[in-house]
């Protein structure tokens, strides 16, 4: 197998990033994005997805966390494009429901080429840190976007910490059993012969 690795930035009058993933990585990360919840979080998406991932991240944190949180997502999303390339051998489908004390995400993920997003649910409390809850919910739309992913989520709970965890441990898990090779395939997952 070939290394599904990528490196990628994204240079705008908002943000300038600097992302490099492995897709067959150990977990292991290294995340500064100004946003200390944000970066738990991409923190928790490397650990529990088994991806290597460096995030650098300089935003326009003075007016608020949407050009840093939605950059972040579309650039990493074309990382796993680029890590990925033909999508040969790939599981493509995959679910996950993961907990985390009373909260409980749920995502369910095609690595299809056709990118198309559904949330269900809402979050608890306005921000947790310095992230408005509300931008988990972009964030995944923006990766969905540029991952070419159709990607359905959803939280429930009572603590916006839990359900936003929750959500981003849940994309990892999921996207980690659909980017997993099968090894009795050999071509793409697809009757149409490409992803």
């Amino acid at each position: 197998m070939t290394d599904r690795t990528a490196a990628v930035t994204r240079t705008t009058a908002e943000t300038d990033i600097e992302v490099t993933l492995d897709v067959d990585g150990d977990g292991d990360s290294t995340i500064d994005t100004g946003i200390g919840f944000f970066d738990h979080m991409l923190d928790s998406f490397s650990t529990h997805g088994l991806f290597d991932l460096t995030v650098q991240c300089d935003g326009d944190l003075d007016i608020d966390d949407h050009h840093t949180v939605e950059d972040v997502a579309i650039t990493l999303g074309e990382a796993f494009t680029e890590a990925l390339d033909d999508k040969r051998g790939i599981r493509r489908f995959a679910d996950r429901k993961v907990p985390l004390d009373e909260a409980v995400a749920s995502v369910v993920v095609d690595i299809s080429g056709r990118p198309y997003f559904e949330f269900d649910g809402e979050f608890s409390q306005d921000a947790v840190g310095g992230m408005t809850s509300h931008m988990a919910k972009h964030f995944c739309r923006s990766l969905s976007m540029n991952a070419g992913l159709t990607l359905h989520c959803g939280v429930w709970g009572e603590n916006a910490h839990h359900e936003v965890e929750a959500l981003f441990k849940g994309l990892a898990r999921a996207l980690d059993d659909a980017t997993r090779i099968d090894e009795r395939r050999s071509d793409v997952a697809s009757t149409k012969g490409e992803l």
